[in-house]
């Protein structure tokens, strides 16, 4: 949809920009017994390329008795906090989070410590944890809420970025990572906004939701266990409704009820505690900004449930929390879904006039977009975009396995793409690896490298908009290509990977780590490759193939 309203000043866009951009997320978790492989499977797109886009291997550590753990602010949260030393990039500068954070720069101020344990896993972080060594996982997605207060030291220290990340330092299951976090959000206070966090190890997926509190401490949260067999997908919209006080597959905050009730955002006599209702303003950005989303996955997944793209409002239960796919799914199947943009549907976004001669399927936030929560009565939306689920704005994107059957080391793998999900190619790395290729963890935004893996693709889906259903027809088969190569391959770098670990588990990491690097390297020089021929191809608008001279080829390509 789009209708034209008044213009406003380049400021004042820039920071509906930030706003909509900032906070816009996808995540979905598929339980071993919805997965082909029974794997279980959890996913996020962070999309906002405004952001920090390194991802940074943090070592495991040792410390010693009487050791603080120091909790930073997050810009990811509600902007950057200079008082803090807290920037879009770099996330974070401490030399207490292994070589990736110890970088040149003010180093971060912290909002407070909490004691350290003893000793702490590794994992994979981005702008939130991502996957630790013994294959506990999360995702992540952004909501709006009713009370959004900033930080503030002795009062409110934690957000979800900080949370996630000490789970996956401490954690081995994700019963084990709600509590902690639970415990965590209750002694040192949330801050910012609402969130959705899937968290899974090799067993099971939960569902844990937060919000901050109205008493201006502590914090509220609830948990919900995913069904095995069945997929959840969240999309910067409160999931979880109804609260079960005697559900044993629900964890909730004990002072819940409490708290909704004092300050009248729920009644006894209303029923059990509907969790959206309770702590947000209803559907986050704009009507079908997230909805449409889950839309989208769940008639995907299970097309024979015949779910309607249109619903009353946003508080809606025609969406299930969970839904059992027609078809057990892949982990490309997960980066399909990624990948999206509406194809088929009547929003499809490669159709239409705004798509242009060449089905450009990105839009790009103007003024007629929303922004912020579209529960707030004073607020006046004319017009916005389809939001699908492959956006030009996202930084990267991940779809994480883990697979019980396997040692911690080999089982865990992060499938990684870097930019847009439709124009990346997913990269695989295993949880026992002991760095990550220094590409992956070199990134700034605002400077162009030729080091960076992230400039690397970035730089092609960029270019490929100008004639876009042709580049990106080349995209996807070397997509194709690479990742069904990955997977072919990976069987025997597993099997390789296994038999060392039996007798010599640092080998087998050192093996694997090897295989990452190399086949990173190679992966990327592929797309140099294809992004410089596609330059000479489509040069000027024309064709250069072979040994043709370059002539006019204008017509559009459907498909």
């Amino acid at each position: 949809m789009f209708r034209t309203i008044r213009s406003f000043t380049l400021p004042l866009l820039f920071l509906f920009l930030l706003a909509a951009a900032g906070e816009a997320c996808t995540t979905i978790l598929v339980t071993k017994g919805a997965s082909a492989d029974g794997s279980v499977l959890v996913s996020h797109s962070d999309d906002n390329d405004l952001m920090d886009q390194r991802i940074i291997y943090v070592p495991a550590q040792n410390h010693a008795p009487g050791a603080v753990r120091e909790i930073f602010c997050t810009a990811a949260a509600m902007g950057e906090f200079p008082e803090y030393n807290t920037f879009s990039y770099p996330r974070m500068v401490t030399s207490k989070r292994g070589p990736g954070y110890d970088i040149p720069g003010p180093a971060t101020i912290p909002l407070g410590t909490i004691p350290q344990v003893p000793e702490t896993f590794a994992y994979f972080d981005g702008s939130y944890g991502i996957m630790n060594e013994r294959q506990l996982m999360f995702g992540e997605c952004t909501n709006g809420a009713k009370v959004s207060p900033g930080p503030e030291p002795g009062k409110r220290i934690m957000y979800s970025a900080e949370l996630s990340r000490i789970a996956l330092e401490r954690c081995t299951t994700a019963r084990e990572a709600i509590r902690l976090i639970g415990a965590l959000i209750e002694e040192y206070g949330l801050y910012a906004t609402g969130e959705t966090l899937p968290v899974a190890d090799t067993e099971e997926g939960w569902i844990l939701e937060m919000a901050p509190s109205p008493e201006g401490t502590g914090g509220l949260w609830v948990a919900k266990k995913v069904p095995d067999g069945e997929i959840f997908v969240g999309a910067n919209q409160f999931r979880i409704r109804e609260v079960d006080p005697d559900d044993p597959d629900m964890m909730f905050s004990e002072n819940l009820h409490a708290v909704a009730q004092k300050h009248g955002w729920w009644k006894p006599e209303d029923g059990k505690l509907d969790w959206l209702k309770t702590v947000s303003l209803g559907e986050y950005n704009h009507p079908y900004y997230s909805l449409r989303r889950v839309w989208r996955v769940l008639s995907l997944a299970a097309p024979s449930k015949n779910f309607s793209p249109w619903v009353k409002d946003g508080y809606t239960k025609d969406y299930p929390f969970s839904v059992k796919p027609d078809r057990k799914l892949t982990v490309r199947d997960v980066m399909g879904l990624h990948r999206d943009h509406y194809e088929g549907t009547e929003f499809d976004l490669t159709k239409g006039t705004a798509a242009g001669p060449f089905g450009y399927p990105d839009r790009f936030y103007g003024p007629y977009d929303g922004a912020g929560d579209v529960g707030d009565p004073k607020r006046k939306l004319e017009g916005a975009w389809e939001r699908p689920l492959s956006v030009t704005y996202c930084g990267y994107v991940f779809v994480n396995q883990a697979r019980g059957w396997l040692p911690d080391a080999i089982g865990g793998r992060m499938w990684l793409g870097l930019d847009k999900p439709s124009d990346t190619v997913f990269l695989p790395f295993h949880a026992g690896v002991t760095r990550l290729p220094r590409s992956v963890e070199v990134c700034d935004t605002t400077k162009f490298s030729r080091e960076s893996a992230w400039w690397t693709f970035n730089f092609l889906a960029n270019y490929a908009g100008l004639k876009y259903s042709y580049m990106h027809g080349e995209i996807a088969v070397l997509q194709e290509q690479l990742e069904t190569g990955f997977l072919n391959a990976l069987e025997t770098v597993e099997r390789k990977a296994l038999d060392l670990y039996r007798t010599n588990p640092s080998g087998a990491r050192a093996y694997l780590t090897d295989f990452a690097e190399r086949n990173t390297a190679e992966t990327l020089e592929q797309w140099h490759d294809l992004t410089d021929r596609l330059i000479v191809k489509y040069n000027d608008g024309l064709l250069t193939e072979g040994e043709r001279s370059a002539s006019p080829w204008a017509t559009p390509r459907n498909g």
